[in-house]
């Protein structure tokens, strides 16, 4: 067993294909220790919000991370103690009771929009990927994403990415690729980089 696990942080914006390119390590990697975390289990809690002003909120800023508590549990990650990862509810924009205990593994991956905008994160991560796909590609994973998953309509969808998703991903998510040690086009259908990333992990497990 490794004395520390090896951080793998996977930014980039909505509906990118953060979470497929994450997966396809992931069955690349098959029979090694890995685990998949998302940033998007750290969302601030908003129970103390009524439900109107909950949905108001900006979740494409920073802030609307619970940041802290994401780092306190990488940091005990590394130093190979299980964490209790909380759980979102995406539908009331509530933090549920109920948390998934995440066992310490050699390798690590973190993905969300925002996984390499902020510095604190980024000095963790032993490799950092930015998965670049079209605008238009995102928004209509997005639409079919919240619309199902997230009992959204279509008209909120459309309006929170006119107005919110958008401009912070102009802002925050497409800056942060700058800190990325690969830029992966085309996401979890890219093999190449896919293949490139796991020899370069098994390399890093093996050393």
């Amino acid at each position: 067993m490794r004395k520390r696990p090896v951080f793998i942080g996977i930014g980039g914006g909505t509906g990118s294909g953060k979470t497929t390119v994450a997966r396809a390590i992931f069955q690349r990697l098959k029979g090694e220790s890995l685990v998949i975390i998302e940033q998007d289990s750290y969302y601030r809690d908003l129970s103390h919000l009524p439900f109107e002003e909950r949905v108001k909120v900006n979740f494409d800023h920073p802030l609307a991370f619970d940041t802290e508590l994401l780092l306190s549990h990488l940091d005990a990650l590394a130093a190979r103690q299980p964490v209790a990862k909380p759980v979102y509810d995406f539908k009331t924009h509530t933090r549920t009771a109920a948390t998934v205990t995440v066992e310490p593994h050699d390798v690590i991956i973190l993905e969300g929009i925002l996984v390499l905008e902020d510095e604190r994160i980024r000095e963790r991560l032993d490799i950092k990927l930015y998965v670049d796909t079209d605008a238009d590609v995102r928004i209509l994973r997005r639409l079919m994403r919240d619309i199902k998953e997230r009992g959204r309509s279509l008209e909120s969808v459309i309006e929170q990415y006119l107005t919110v998703v958008r401009p912070m991903h102009l802002q925050f998510a497409e800056p942060s690729k700058r800190y990325a040690d690969i830029i992966i086009p085309e996401g979890g259908e890219n093999q190449v980089a896919i293949d490139i990333i796991a020899s370069k992990i098994e390399w890093i497990l093996r050393g």
